[in-house]
């Protein structure tokens, strides 16, 4: 099982990483999906959960506001779990649960819809930069809700929710989430028009219509919610995290290793894919399956022209902004120069301290941009985890770097990756937990 504590990594680089690795189930679908258990009294079971700080830290929170919760099928990395929400749930979120855990604002649309009211702590997880609640409060407030600004967070009261047509100021992930299940159980119609559309917000999508929801648009910008009464249970298999595929995929590139990455669901990298093709990475992609052959040339594609290559995050289907930091780490064992634009969060680039630290060559622009100049070999260094995904970028350039790297507070990646080190070992790397 993960550590809880700020505990630390040895790691010991330089070893190529081979075998096989099957990555968890999407933690940013299982946060949303736990949460829409709340808009029925109807047990749901969520099938391949990721056994990882966040989901526990959710569970424990949904077992605050009154809901059972069944474990089966657990083994190392995946499990299924049933949830139900027999009673009417509490409105009011733990304080001190909801604060460590970003993922609790998706239990706002559905305690409104199910319950009229509903109050938040302030948003917490990754410090990356603000975290910003406007465009949710926006689809909550043009269905009818009013919200109140108290001290310790936000509350949100409804007597009954009726549909709208709502233009989003943003196309963000968690508002339409919070704005699917508010609207499921509205009066009347909503359309959601500059919705996201990350494969997440599909997955949440898909169960509420296997809980008798009536949401079409599902895949594109716009989403149509008809109304309904109430919502049933249902079963739900959470699909292969991508983001922890393309970290596997990209350690295996800067390691010179050879690693097949089974059960992928290829679909939804194809623009990782890309991204790291434009960073000399080739893969094959067989099945489900995309394999990583050993020693590669890894070379910076020029633009057209002979121009310095720009990767920026994008909105789905563009490149994840959560695979920034991996790709920041990448780039510095490419040959070749690569502008590096992080559009979202104004904090996510401040790891790169630790890469300069192990002797990467990074020109940080501002908090948004970096200019990262390939190819020099890192070394180790002492290092500490700001965020999960910059935690395991830190991870990918202590194993590829000579000699030992010791990573501090190493909670924040046990929030999204599972026994972590145990898989890593099981490929050849040299890592151990303190």
């Amino acid at each position: 099982m993960s550590g809880t504590s700020n505990g630390r990594f040895l790691v010991h680089g330089g070893n190529p990483i081979r075998g096989e690795i099957e990555p968890q189930g999407n933690k940013n679908e299982a946060m949303p999906l736990m949460a829409a258990v709340c808009l029925t009294e109807q047990p749901v079971t969520l099938q391949n959960i990721p056994q990882i700080d966040d989901v526990r830290l959710m569970e424990k929170i949904l077992n605050d506001l009154g809901l059972v919760s069944k474990e089966s099928e657990s083994c190392n990395v995946r499990r299924s779990l049933t949830l139900q929400a027999k009673e009417t749930p509490k409105s009011t979120i733990h304080p001190e649960l909801g604060s460590r855990l970003r993922g609790s604002v998706t239990l706002a649309g559905p305690l409104l819809a199910r319950t009229g009211e509903v109050t938040l702590p302030r948003p917490g997880g990754d410090r990356i930069g603000r975290r910003r609640l406007d465009t949710h409060l926006q689809i909550f407030s043009a269905l009818g809700a009013q919200i109140t600004d108290i001290r310790d967070g936000i509350q949100i009261k409804a007597k009954k929710l009726k549909g709208a047509d709502i233009l989003m100021d943003e196309a963000s992930v968690t508002a339409t989430e919070n704005g699917l299940c508010a609207a499921v159980m509205a009066e009347g119609v909503t359309v959601l028009h500059n919705a996201a559309s990350e494969p997440h917000v599909q997955a949440l999508g898909n169960l509420l219509n296997a809980m008798g929801a009536k949401i079409s648009g599902i895949g594109t910008n716009t989403l149509t919610i008809e109304g309904v009464k109430s919502l049933k249970g249902a079963t739900h298999r959470i699909s292969a995290d991508y983001l922890e595929a393309g970290s596997f995929l990209a350690l295996a590139a800067v390691t010179g290793g050879e690693l097949k990455i089974k059960n992928t669901a290829p679909q939804n990298m194809r623009m990782i894919l890309q991204t790291f093709n434009r960073l000399g990475i080739r893969t094959e992609v067989k099945g489900e399956d995309i394999l990583v052959p050993k020693n590669q040339s890894l070379e910076v594609e020029k633009e057209f022209g002979g121009a310095v290559p720009h990767i920026a995050d994008a909105p789905w289907p563009g490149f994840p902004a959560d695979m920034t930091s991996v790709a920041v780490v990448t780039a510095t064992q490419c040959n070749g120069t690569v502008l590096i634009h992080e559009k979202l969060f104004e904090s996510r680039l401040f790891f790169v301290d630790g890469l300069l630290e192990m002797g990467a060559r990074i020109i940080l622009c501002d908090p948004h941009r970096a200019v990262v100049l390939g190819s020099d070999k890192l070394r180790g260094a002492k290092l500490a985890s700001p965020d999960i995904r910059a935690g395991m970028a830190l991870l990918i350039a202590s194993l590829c770097a000579d000699g030992e790297s010791e990573i501090r507070n190493i909670s924040q990646i046990d929030r999204g990756f599972s026994r972590i080190e145990e898989r890593l070992k099981s490929l050849g790397a040299q890592i151990e937990r303190r």
